[in-house]
């Protein structure tokens, strides 16, 4: 038993590595642990009450976490049921139109937008989560950190942000998720174009461009809008392989 500000502290000389038998072990950061940071963190940093608040805190954003990430297959689930039910609809009958695959189209961009805001406020618990696992967890353990390392999630509370852009999140989870979606979407289209004409019907250009009409519109507009689009998603994914700030999660 060994005494420490008035408290008895028994030390087991089996339960930590070889070198600190017969040592009373100080809370890192305090100046006398094997975490001890010169000039770095005081007491007041690694009291009881501040240690349960940073460990609540971390349950709680591990839980928004959680939350946010069944909400974003959430998302995900919609544009898959509503992609494969206008599918049926366009391919089980030969009059209906094709710009159900537009729609379609249309739809998936709607969920890709509403899910990149939530991954945006996903990332935010994320980013907070793994300040306190880089530095926080480490120091308690022992290990030597950065003594400013509060500075840092202060500021991540005082003004929560996310750590990526739109445009980011709308590239990483087209990257992840909805690429494969437009992809179906795309040659389920094409593929509804062909069957409505008759058998026989051989496909050349430009005629073929008369496949996409819609009403007054002529079907090389058609293409074009598609074209571009899909050009535009394809760089969206792009650039947010390049430009993700974290770990892939």
């Amino acid at each position: 038993m060994q005494a420490l500000n008035g408290v008895d502290i028994a030390v087991n000389p089996t339960r930590y590595p070889k070198g600190y038998e017969g040592e009373v072990l100080l809370m890192p950061g305090t100046g006398g642990g094997p975490g001890a940071l010169a000039g770095g963190l005081t007491e007041v940093s690694y009291s009881t009450n501040t240690s349960n608040a940073l460990i609540h805190l971390h349950r709680a954003e591990v839980g928004k976490m959680t939350a946010y990430r069944q909400r974003l297959d959430m998302t995900t689930n919609w544009s898959v049921v509503t992609t494969a039910g206008l599918a049926s609809f366009a391919l089980g009958d030969v009059n209906t139109s094709h710009a159900t695959f537009l729609f379609a189209m249309f739809m998936n961009y709607f969920f890709l937008r509403l899910e990149a805001r939530r991954f945006r406020t996903y990332e935010i618990a994320h980013h907070r989560v793994r300040i306190m696992e880089r530095f926080f967890y480490p120091a308690m353990l022992g290990d030597h950190v950065d003594p400013g390392w509060h500075q840092l999630l202060l500021a991540e509370l005082a003004k929560p942000r996310s750590p990526m852009s739109r445009a980011d999140a709308l590239g990483w989870r087209l990257g992840r998720n909805y690429l494969w979606i437009y992809s179906a979407v795309l040659l389920a289209w094409l593929a509804k174009l062909e069957l409505a004409q008759p058998k026989g019907w051989v496909l050349e250009f430009p005629d073929a461009l008369s496949l996409a009409d819609i009403g007054s519109f002529p079907g090389w507009i058609v293409f074009s809008g598609v074209g571009l689009f899909y050009v535009y998603l394809i760089g969206l994914a792009i650039r947010a392989a390049r430009t993700y700030p974290l770990e892939e999660g």
